[in-house]
């Protein structure tokens, strides 16, 4: 494939063509890397800060593929999630604390995904 520097005027929308497509390639392997890095950061925060009573809730933490996306879940104990995030109601009509703990990793994931992006695009444009 030519540089740019000198092609044909007929050969233009080709080059122009491979061009783009070797963009296009680049821009979707380092999209799929900082979507693995942020949920593989994800998963290890998740086990660090999850409530911990037996450790099997937090032992559980771990990421999947679905689609196009990366998705973190907990495997094993996944009805507690959101008891635990949110509190409760007990048997005896008092509610049970709430331990946040996924809220904040999102967050955290949202933003370190989002600059992530930003440097996959900016290494692109060179």
């Amino acid at each position: 494939m030519s540089n740019g520097a000198n092609v044909n005027i007929s050969d233009l929308s080709i080059t122009i063509a491979d061009l783009m497509a070797e963009y296009t390639t680049e821009i979707e392997k380092g999209l799929e890397k900082a979507k693995t890095d942020t949920a593989n950061e994800g998963v290890k925060e998740l086990r660090a800060t999850s409530p911990k009573k037996t450790g099997d809730y937090g032992r559980g933490w771990s990421k999947k593929k679905v689609d196009s996306a990366v998705v973190v879940h907990n495997k094993t104990e996944y009805r507690l999630t959101h008891l635990l995030e949110k509190g409760h109601v007990n048997r005896d009509g008092s509610r049970s604390k709430k331990f946040v703990h996924i809220a904040p990793v999102e967050e955290k994931m949202i933003t370190s995904f989002e600059k992530r992006i930003e440097k996959v695009i900016e290494d692109a444009n060179g």
